[in-house]
């Protein structure tokens, strides 16, 4: 199944992923209002209105309604095509510096060895985002998106993202398994096969649709940041997402050169180049101790193996000989020439030899018979052989 799929790999180089709400935080209105709500007759409030109603009275997802409503209201006015919507999301405003942004982060990325992606998660409309000056940005585009018919004409929602879904993609980023009916996001990975770990994540967003993301990268060690509207200034929501812990910074919605949040997303990249580096250091010792760790064990279980030999050799009781046998049963990984040892034994030591029919002796000399190490073209094979069977 997985195969059908393109992933992402693990790079040689830390990958921070920057994913971003669009609607207020990247734009400073709807992207619905900015054109589309218009052209249908309704103005902005009581589109909404209506939309949200809709959603109220059939216990319906409010993003499921606003996409409804869409299509609804523009019965008999204009097609709602990919084309259309790509076009009313041309008209899309950005908040300043937003263009020159994603180069400009991804180039001081560069600068300090760290690999910078950006991804949208958004409630808004897909079709709408592709439209806009800035959809090349993107390594992927996660938001709300039609089905379109023979025709080109939408007619059915193909994906529909609120709030609450919206941490799902984190986790599909986390891991380079970016398609959405790709299953493989539910397999589980080691942290060395992580390609972007949440403490190399930084979500940005505006309110309380954010929040779960913002939580889950916040919990993780990662960066979540709150915007607020840099003309109108009001921090109402960060303060309240701050004051809960639901972000760890917030800022203008200013993305341009010499804003605050250009300086804030530069000294995170710089934080994470020392942090990386760090990882390695403390991955490359847990690979050495787990390393010696191995070598102890190995030079133990030999040293384990060499006695029991030795005791079964020097055994000269029958009660001992069963005892030693108890012992070495649960040994399981002798090699070629210790099983050899054990069936000389076997055929030499006159105390195991007298004990062969016996059913605890017998099946520990069944048992070396059947491993791959066992050598069964040796005399001292063949004869256990016949001793046992």
């Amino acid at each position: 199944m997985s195969n059908e799929f393109s992933r992402k790999s693990k790079e040689d180089k830390p990958v921070i992923a920057i994913c971003y709400d669009f609607d207020k935080t990247l734009s400073p209105d709807d992207m619905q209002a900015q054109g589309f709500i218009q052209s249908v007759g309704y103005d902005v409030k009581t589109f909404w209105e209506s939309s949200n109603k809709l959603a109220s009275d059939n216990n319906m997802d409010q993003n499921l309604a606003y996409m409804y409503t869409m299509l609804k209201t523009s019965v008999g006015k204009q097609s709602v095509t990919k084309n259309a919507l790509n076009d009313y999301g041309s008209r899309v405003t950005l908040f300043p510096g937003v263009e020159s942004w994603f180069s400009r982060i991804r180039d001081f990325g560069r600068q300090h060895n760290i690999i910078i992606e950006h991804y949208i998660i958004s409630s808004g409309l897909k079709e709408m985002i592709e439209g806009t000056k800035i959809a090349n940005e993107f390594e992927h585009i996660y938001a709300s998106s039609y089905y379109f018919d023979d025709c080109g004409i939408a007619t059915w929602p193909a994906q529909a993202i609120n709030y609450t879904n919206k941490t799902q993609f984190l986790f599909r980023i986390e891991k380079g398994i970016l398609d959405i009916n790709d299953q493989g996001v539910n397999e589980s990975f080691s942290n060395d096969k992580i390609r972007v770990p949440f403490r190399n994540m930084i979500y940005i967003g505006d309110s309380d649709t954010d929040i779960p993301c913002m939580k889950l990268v916040n919990s993780n060690g990662g960066h979540s940041i709150g915007v607020y509207n840099n003309e109108t200034k009001d921090k109402t929501k960060v303060i309240k997402m701050m004051r809960e812990n639901r972000i760890r910074y917030f800022s203008t919605s200013d993305y341009s050169e010499n804003s605050e949040l250009n300086d804030l997303v530069k000294k995170i990249i710089i934080r994470t180049e020392s942090n990386e580096a760090l990882e390695n250091i403390h991955i490359a010792n847990q690979l050495e101790q787990n390393r010696i760790d191995r070598e102890n064990d190995s030079l133990k279980n030999k040293a384990e193996k060499s006695n029991a030999i030795l005791s079964l050799e020097g055994s000269q009781s029958f009660i001992n000989t069963h005892m030693v046998i108890g012992k070495i049963n649960k040994i399981s990984d002798w090699t070629k020439d210790e099983i050899e040892s054990l069936f000389e034994i076997g055929n030499n030591n006159s105390q195991v030899c007298y004990l062969m029919g016996d059913l605890d002796v017998k099946k520990f000399y069944k048992r070396l018979l059947k491993s791959e190490a066992c050598d069964k073209n040796t005399e001292n094979a063949k004869n256990i052989e016949k001793l046992v069977n």
